[in-house]
C-alpha cells in the first residue's frame, strides 16, 4: 500500500520548500526508509541553494537521486540516516544511511543503502559522506610517517581531514583557519590549531578546504620544496586567481584536485564506493565526532534554516535535521 511523503525542494535559487507527494510501495528489491536524521553539507548545499551550480557542472554535481535539474526547481542532499519499514527481511528494523537528499520516508533499491554500525548514532551517522571525502582525500594525498601537514579550513571536511591525519604514526598536523573558535575543537581532534599568519610552513603535505582565495594563497605559501597541495575545496561559478608567482616553480609544488565522485586512483583497484562509505561509517564509532554537528533543526523548518545556513560565511560545521 501506498503513502505519502514529505521532501524539500529548491524552489528557486534562495527558496525552498517541503512538498508533499504519493510514495508507491516497494518493489522486488526496493527498501521503504523512514528518515531519522539528515545532515547538511553546508559548504555545497549553500552553492546549491545559491544556484551557484555552473552549467557546466549540472551533470557531475547531481546527487544519486536527486529529483529536478539545475538551477531549480530540485531535490538535493546526500546524508540521510534511516529505519527500514519495509523490504528485505535481513535489513527490517534496521538503521541505515542512503545517499538520499532531504525527505521523510523514501523507497531505494536494496543496493544503495549501507548498515549503520550499532556503536555510531544517528546522529553522527549524518556525517557518513563528509567522512568519505575526507578518506578519498587522504587516498589521493598519500601522506607519510612524519609529515608535517596543514589543513587550510576548519569547516566540517577540513575537521575530518585533519582527525584522520592526526592517527598516522609521528605526524605534525596542524589546522589553520581565521576562527580562533576553532581551536579547542583542533585540540580534541588531535592537532594544532593555528591562524594563517602563524602557521608553521615548509610543509610535506597541505589539504586545502576554506572554500576561499585566501586559503588557497595560504596553502600555496606553507608548502615546502617538492610538497603537495591538495585541493578539496569546490567554488561553484566563482573564479579563483591561484598565486603561481612567486616560489611556485623554484620549490617545485604539486597542486593536486581531489574529488570525490571517484575512488581515489591509489585504491579504485581494491575498493568500491560501497566499500568507502562502509569505512567512513565504521570511523564515525569515535565519539569526538559528535563534536562535528554544530546544530540542528526540525525538518519542517529546513527551508528557513537553508536560507540562514547559505547566507553565513562562516561558523557552521554539519547542521543536523530531526524527523518527526
Amino acid at each position: 500500500m501506498g503513502s505519502d511523503t514529505r521532501a524539500f525542494w529548491l524552489a528557486a535559487p534562495g527558496r525552498g520548500e517541503i512538498r508533499r507527494a504519493s510514495l508507491a510501495a516497494p518493489g522486488d528489491g526496493e527498501l521503504l526508509i523512514r528518515s531519522l536524521a539528515s545532515g547538511i553539507s553546508r559548504g555545497t548545499e549553500a552553492l546549491v541553494f545559491q544556484g551557484r551550480v555552473p552549467p557546466s557542472q549540472y551533470e557531475t554535481m547531481r546527487c544519486p537521486f536527486q529529483d529536478g535539474a539545475f538551477p531549480a526547481p530540485l531535490k538535493y542532499g546526500y546524508a540521510s540516516v534511516g529505519i527500514v519499514e519495509a523490504g528485505a527481511a535481513a535489513l527490517l528494523g534496521r538503521r541505515v544511511f542512503c545517499l538520499y537528499p532531504h525527505q521523510d520516508r523514501y523507497i531505494v533499491p536494496e543496493a544503495s543503502v549501507i548498515p549503520v554500525p550499532d556503536a555510531v548514532p544517528s546522529e553522527r551517522a549524518v556525517l557518513a559522506a563528509n567522512m568519505e571525502t575526507a578518506v578519498n582525500a587522504l587516498w589521493d594525498a598519500g601522506p607519510r610517517l612524519g609529515d608535517r601537514i596543514a589543513i587550510i579550513g576548519a569547516g566540517t571536511v577540513g575537521c575530518l581531514v585533519a582527525s584522520l591525519a592526526a592517527r598516522l604514526p609521528a605526524s605534525q598536523v596542524e589546522l589553520i583557519d581565521i576562527d580562533p573558535r576553532r581551536s579547542p575543537l583542533a585540540a580534541a581532534l588531535g592537532c594544532r590549531f593555528a591562524r594563517p599568519e602563524d602557521a608553521s610552513g615548509d610543509c610535506d603535505l597541505v589539504i586545502h578546504a576554506s572554500g576561499s582565495e585566501a586559503g588557497l594563497a595560504t596553502a600555496l605559501r606553507l608548502a615546502g620544496f617538492e610538497a603537495t597541495v591538495l585541493e578539496l575545496s569546490w567554488y561553484g561559478d566563482k573564479p579563483v586567481a591561484a598565486p603561481l608567482g612567486e616560489a611556485f616553480h623554484s620549490r617545485r609544488i604539486r597542486l593536486q584536485s581531489s574529488q570525490v565522485g571517484e575512488v581515489a586512483p591509489a585504491r579504485r583497484a581494491r575498493r568500491s564506493r560501497r566499500d568507502r562509505l562502509a569505512l567512513a561509517l565504521a570511523l564515525l564509532a569515535d565519539p569526538v565526532y559528535d563534536r562535528m554537528i554544530s546544530g540542528e533543526c526540525r525538518f519542517e523548518d529546513l527551508p528557513e534554516a537553508m536560507a540562514r545556513l547559505a547566507a553565513e560565511p562562516q561558523g557552521a560545521l554539519c547542521q543536523l535535521v530531526r524527523y518527526s
